[in-house]
């Protein structure tokens, strides 16, 4: 029941901030005169930064801008601040999916390309990048498409930054998805599984794996698998915990080999003179004559 009329009073306390707000309406105004951007507040319920002055309540974005506009309030309301809020019809907006389909057959300007990358890359021809639809905003009647919520975020408030360009001539070309299993094999093992091919054959570099009764290539072959499945990360976690374990039972196989010939003697010694574990590694390495390193 509390939380019930804590809800009630906080729903009255923001309609009447709504109610009364300043000339900036849900803007702050630290961020129009300091830096001429537009930061739209409302995004947030929130009055931790609100303040009244003369009779308006001010949101503010931060913190820090609170407490400027508290210092000087004067300074940031008119007549003495720098930047009027602009009319309704020149602030940004953002469109969803549903909005973007309904301006149809009315087309995205820089024929989609991202403003923000275009702009803040210097015009240069790598800078041309498609923007996503998920993106969108209108701004003077038109509509571009940003590459990134961050990027959008940009344009929102600094739209007169961003909204006038003009695309080169020379444009580049449309890019095409392709998918991998039509590369040839060496393009597939590039773009596909270059990087974890490339750390597997470094550990079977390093390790240099013999499992017991196998050639040195066909171990190195299969430790290279074992690791490429034990840390493919489009794996399921159980996929990948299973060959991680298959992994480790390979190399304590591939070690064995190491260990016998360094415990090994070419005299004869008595059960007891052996290292402890000698006999069962040794019958462990001769088990695996015909074993299945795969399946076994």
């Amino acid at each position: 029941m509390v939380n019930k009329y804590m809800q009630i009073y906080l729903e009255r306390i923001s309609a009447e901030l709504i109610s009364r707000l300043g000339e900036f309406g849900q803007f702050c105004p630290i961020s129009l005169a300091e830096s001429h951007e537009l930061v739209d507040c409302s995004i947030t319920d929130s009055l931790e930064f609100a303040a009244e002055f003369r009779g308006h309540y001010y949101k503010m974005s931060s913190q820090e801008n609170l407490n400027k506009f508290l210092e000087n309030p004067e300074l940031y309301v008119p007549p003495l601040a720098p930047h009027p809020l602009p009319p309704a019809d020149m602030i940004p907006k953002r469109l969803t999916l549903s909005e973007l389909k309904s301006r149809f057959p009315k087309c995205a300007e820089l024929q989609g390309y991202c403003p923000v990358t275009y702009q803040d890359g210097n015009h240069r021809y790598e800078a041309l990048v498609p923007g996503n639809i998920k993106f969108a905003l209108e701004y003077r009647d038109r509509i571009y498409i940003c590459e990134t919520r961050e990027k959008l975020e940009k344009f929102l408030r600094s739209p007169e930054k961003y909204w006038s360009q003009k695309l080169p001539y020379k444009l580049p070309p449309l890019k095409e998805p392709i998918h991998l299993t039509s590369l040839p094999l060496p393009g597939y093992l590039e773009q596909g599984i270059a990087t974890s091919l490339i750390k597997a054959m470094n550990a079977a570099g390093c390790l240099k794996p013999k499992f017991p009764f196998l050639s040195i290539k066909r171990s190195a072959l299969l430790y290279i698998a074992f690791h490429l499945k034990a840390f493919n990360p489009k794996s399921s976690e159980y996929t990948r915990r299973k060959y991680k374990k298959k992994l480790e039972q390979f190399m304590e196989r591939c070690e064995l080999i190491t260990y016998l010939g360094a415990k090994m003697t070419r005299k004869y010694k008595e059960p007891q003179f052996r290292a402890i574990d000698f006999d069962h590694k040794l019958q462990t390495f001769l088990s695996l004559r015909n074993i299945d390193p795969v399946n076994g």
